[in-house]
């Protein structure tokens, strides 16, 4: 029979077990509530910029590192245009990676099927954490979609025991599937929203898009103290090709104009059918003079060619353009009406390149 010193030594080591239990659990239970707080931020996430913000800043602060950055394998460019299309061009994002392959992007893409939790390499992991400075560890987190690698997600640490292989990776593992969730929810109902912003004959942006991007393109031109510059394009005599050839010929001009012009201006521009034959292309950071040179470019490539309509026949269309510019004040409280007001003072310079005989450029006049 055990002593009384051997029974109150067994308690003891008893009652230490269970209150390492005890901490366990309610370490692990802290651990949940945390865990589900930040699925639930990004879970919120109604657009894909709030959710890489979520994702890189987010994450950052709720799991106390230094650096978290997401790799994302964007092969068709469909999350750029999508993201330029809210306003918020990738180059904004400075930890997000946007790559067209995640080929030789990390060693540990080859099979990474769950979390990775190890050592920090500069050899290995350079590429996925740009801007990364003094990591010790790092957890990477696979972004996957229908069993495919899309990408990670990537805590770095000065902390060279944060991340390592003994680590569980439970909550990582979930984590990951439900940030994978969110990237491809929010992708599709951005897609879903630029659907009610296209034009469906050009696929170009319509009015309802312009007037959106108009007002952000205004409040960027206003906090960054530069101009903004709106050309107005519409087709010379465009009446007489749909009543000569029909208007199946008038589709195919405008069809074929969009393409023209689409080739001359840049990423950032925003380009939209105004309505019928008229066309729209707001030029940021740009003067009337740069806009004046662009414009010539386009109205050379528009009449270039002959255009090619139903029924193997061609047909030669010119266009006339209008400029006026913009350079938002930080008093400019209206953007809408400072916005109405641009594009009406492109149109009076565009009926003035009409009445001047059409197939040419008038600049507003200052």
């Amino acid at each position: 029979m055990a002593s009384r010193e051997e029974l109150e030594a067994r308690l003891a080591a008893t009652q230490r077990r269970l209150d390492e239990l005890n901490a366990e659990g309610a370490s692990n239970e802290d651990k949940m509530r945390r865990s589900q707080a930040r699925e639930v931020r990004l879970l919120q996430a109604e657009s894909i910029d709030t959710l890489i913000i979520a994702l890189i800043d987010g994450l950052r602060v709720s799991y106390g590192v230094e650096y978290v950055s997401v790799v994302i394998c964007d092969s068709d460019h469909d999350i750029r245009h999508l993201l330029l299309a809210n306003g918020t061009p990738v180059e904004d994002f400075k930890d997000l990676v946007m790559v067209e392959s995640i080929s030789g992007m990390a060693p540990q893409y080859i099979a990474l099927q769950k979390p990775w939790l190890g050592a920090y390499a500069a050899c290995d992991h350079q590429l996925i954490c740009p801007n990364v400075k003094d990591a010790r560890s790092i957890a990477m987190i696979p972004l996957r979609h229908r069993g495919k690698l899309l990408g990670s997600i990537n805590l770095c640490s000065s902390d060279p025991h944060r991340f390592t292989r003994d680590h569980a990776h439970d909550f990582l593992s979930h984590l990951g599937v439900i940030a994978s969730f969110c990237i491809e929810n929010t992708v599709n109902r951005a897609r879903l929203l630029r659907s009610g912003f296209t034009d469906v004959l050009t696929g170009w942006n319509n009015r309802r898009y312009l007037g959106v991007r108009l007002v952000e393109e205004l409040a960027r031109a206003r906090r960054d103290g530069s101009s903004l510059v709106c050309l107005m394009l519409d087709i010379d005599h465009f009446k007489r090709v749909n009543d000569t050839w029909g208007h199946a010929a008038g589709d195919a001009v405008l069809r074929e104009l969009a393409q023209r012009i689409e080739s001359q201006v840049r990423a950032s521009d925003v380009a939209a059918r105004y309505g019928g034959e008229e066309f729209i292309v707001l030029l940021p950071n740009t003067e009337s003079r740069s806009a004046s040179l662009l414009a010539e470019r386009i109205r050379t490539s528009v009449s270039a060619a002959p255009v090619d309509i139903p029924h193997d026949e061609q047909v030669t269309v010119t266009v006339s353009i209008g400029i006026a510019e913009v350079s938002p004040s930080p008093g400019d409280d209206d953007l809408k009406t400072l916005g109405d007001s641009l594009i009406a003072r492109a149109d009076v310079a565009l009926y003035e390149a009409k009445s001047a005989g059409r197939d040419r450029v008038v600049v507003e006049a200052a």
